[in-house]
């Protein structure tokens, strides 16, 4: 019943907003260059969607958005379980690794353009940049949070340190590490995008970069609303994986026993 009720207080915002934003513009107390009415939105996107062109500029920012968040995913993971473990070398490291996460992200999408041209993997470099050290230091720092006693339990049974690894460290981790993994969808969508808005002659931020070029602001808010659809499929995918990874935790609404 309560889910019922959200769903539709939820639905009532999305029509006061949108529903004043449109008669805002109707009534002239907006201005539509700037923002433009919600149906003039609706109607590039539905342009788009049924323009089989444009399913090629999803394809590919879809494509750099996954490598980008598999392969910063893969390293930020392995990076952060590995200095976690190793105290030693994370000090060591420490100051290099706080120095590289310092730098801009956007100031290395250049840098990336001429090592690795105008196409895929100049954007997917990008987007690794973005999602590594959101992964790296959430694993870092969940391996770190391990119960002492657990593991000391699990030493004295006779665990080796892959079994350690495998039964109490990503188990502990575990929530660390998915948590990063819905922060980061954005990240790897937001370097997607923005590689291909300083290069590139496809994709959905090429789309945005050409309306905005023309002054098309319906255009530009239609890119965005659909750059947002995109980040929120995704992140129910992962609401689906966490689920089935973490069955331990209690479900919303539920008291542990």
């Amino acid at each position: 019943m309560h889910a019922i009720n959200d769903r539709l207080i939820q639905l009532a915002l999305v029509v006061v907003i949108f529903g004043g934003w449109q008669l805002g513009v109707n009534a002239g107390l907006i201005d539509p260059f700037f923002f433009p009415a919600p149906l003039d939105i609706l109607h590039q996107i539905v342009a788009w969607v049924t323009d089989s062109g444009f399913y090629k500029h999803v394809y590919i920012t879809l494509t750099e958005t996954v490598l980008g968040y598999v392969i910063g995913t893969g390293l930020g993971v392995g990076a952060g379980v590995w200095l976690g473990l190793s105290r030693r070398t994370a000090r060591i490291l420490d100051p290099f690794i706080k120095t590289l996460n310092a730098i801009p992200r956007v100031v290395l999408a250049p840098i990336f353009v001429l090592w690795l041209g105008l196409g895929l993997w100049s954007k997917v470099a990008l987007a690794v940049t973005l999602v590594f050290f959101v992964t790296f230091f959430n694993a870092m720092q969940g391996v770190r949070e391990v119960n002492p006693v657990v593991l000391s339990n699990a030493r004295v049974l006779g665990a080796n340190r892959s079994a350690l690894l495998r039964h109490v460290y990503f188990p502990a981790a575990a929530s660390w590490i998915l948590s990063s993994l819905r922060t980061s969808v954005g990240f790897a969508v937001v370097g997607a995008i923005i590689g291909e808005y300083l290069g590139s002659s496809a994709g959905l931020g090429y789309l945005i970069s050409q309306a905005e070029g023309n002054f098309d602001a319906a255009g530009v808010f239609a890119g965005i609303t659909v750059l947002a659809v995109f980040v929120l499929i995704i992140d129910s995918i992962l609401d689906v994986v966490e689920n089935k990874l973490i069955t331990w935790r209690p479900k919303e609404g539920e008291r542990p026993a």
